[in-house]
């Protein structure tokens, strides 16, 4: 009995011992969500050609670190530097219409005003010229009348005058009247047909002289019609100044696109020197030197490894404690479950099956219950990467301290 009572009594500080144990062990692990699914995130930044050509030389290679801007792929620029001397000689052409444009302006502005002023002036003088016809024309009208009546009225005396020498004619032969009368009716006779073709000569004159009156009564009114029409020409005038000063805007627009293509132009031949948009390791290249490639083809690929995170995959029944700014620790299994200090960013707004290619469907079929997963984005703490040693696509195990 004493034995047995004295290993009762050394028993009992071991069964204490080890349920004090099990009990802070399971106040520790209460206080801890893990997971294993998680894996460290990082940037990939694709380098792709930017326009086509033959790849004169490769800078790079596989995992090599490069920083910002430093050329990775140089294409053969001299197509390119064509097109920016082309662009260059149409921008001056376009600046040169630009110029002569311009100077049109003025140069309408001021003729306008002239052509105006002077077509109405002209226009003025030609009204005149052919109310002076006009008057000269009736003038030379009415000394042909005046001369016509003149050649009736001689024609008259000639009539007359003739007569009466055929009675003189007779009664001479009976010597009833003297020789000197009869040579008074001769006279007479030959006088009066002498006024006829004096008449007449009269006439033919006026009638040329209102032939040429007509005439230029027609030149004076061709005058007229003329002037008016070079006035009424002259009246677009306002329309012509629109004309240039639109001329001219049309210019300035094509030197705008020809900068446009200018600068189109050296964006193309800059972008034959393929630079990394970021710091960072040259990973999954796929271009050699003397290949040909076009805009839009990947080249390769740059990861940065200052901006790496976790996405630890939590059960649904393990987020009820856990919200950003939480302490954590992550343990990388590629060095031997290195532990590195995480502190929680953010939970995401969804499951991950909701974002998967063929979301679940439970009002489909039969539906069975499963536990869902939610990334939840975890942060390194500063310092923590120091040598850059992780790597995107990592496993790691993940705990956050909830209590």
């Amino acid at each position: 009995m004493p034995k047995l009572l004295r290993a009762k009594w050394l028993l009992m500080p071991i069964a204490l011992i080890l349920i004090g144990a099990g009990y802070a062990g399971w106040r520790y692990l209460s206080q801890w969500e893990s997971t294993d699914d998680a894996q460290i995130e990082g940037h990939i930044h694709p380098v792709n050609a930017k326009v086509g050509g033959t790849v004169a030389s490769v800078n790079v290679r596989d995992n090599q670190p490069v920083q910002a801007g430093t050329v990775l792929v140089q294409l053969d620029a001299r197509d390119y530097e064509i097109a920016v001397a082309r662009a260059g000689a149409d921008l001056a052409q376009a600046q040169a219409g630009v110029t002569a444009a311009r100077a049109g302006v003025p140069v309408a502005t001021s003729a306008a005003g002239a052509q105006i002023t002077s077509s109405e002036a002209i226009a003025e003088r030609a009204k005149g010229g052919v109310e002076l016809a006009a008057k000269e024309l009736l003038a030379a009208q009415a000394k042909l009348h005046s001369a016509q009546a003149r050649v009736r009225e001689a024609q008259a005396n000639a009539t007359k005058n003739t007569r009466d020498l055929e009675r003189m004619k007779q009664l001479i032969a009976k010597d009833e009247i003297s020789q000197q009368q009869y040579d008074a009716a001769v006279g007479a006779a030959d006088a009066a047909h002498a006024e006829v073709e004096s008449a007449q000569a009269g006439v033919l004159q006026a009638e040329h002289e209102v032939a040429a009156a007509q005439a230029r009564v027609a030149q004076s009114q061709a005058d007229l019609q003329q002037a008016q029409a070079e006035a009424q020409a002259a009246k677009t005038a306002p329309q012509q100044i629109t004309i240039s000063r639109a001329q001219a805007q049309s210019a300035e627009a094509r030197v705008q696109l020809a900068k446009v293509a200018l600068d189109q132009a050296r964006l193309n031949f800059e972008y034959t020197s393929i630079k990394a948009p970021v710091s960072g390791i040259v990973s999954k290249k796929t271009v050699e030197a003397g290949q040909v490639v076009q805009a839009g083809q990947p080249l390769m690929a740059i990861i940065p490894q200052e901006d790496i995170w976790v996405i630890a995959n939590f059960k649904e029944t393990q987020l009820a404690d856990i919200h950003p700014g939480q302490s954590g620790t992550v343990s990388v299994d590629a060095y031997g479950g290195q532990v590195y200090k995480v502190r929680v960013d953010s939970v995401a707004s969804a499951t991950g099956a909701k974002f998967s290619l063929l979301p679940p469907e439970n009002a489909t079929g039969n539906y069975v219950k499963v536990v869902q997963r939610i990334p939840v984005k975890l942060l390194f703490e500063q310092g923590e990467d120091t040598e850059h040693r992780l790597r995107p696509g990592m496993s790691v195990v993940a705990k956050v301290k909830v209590k």
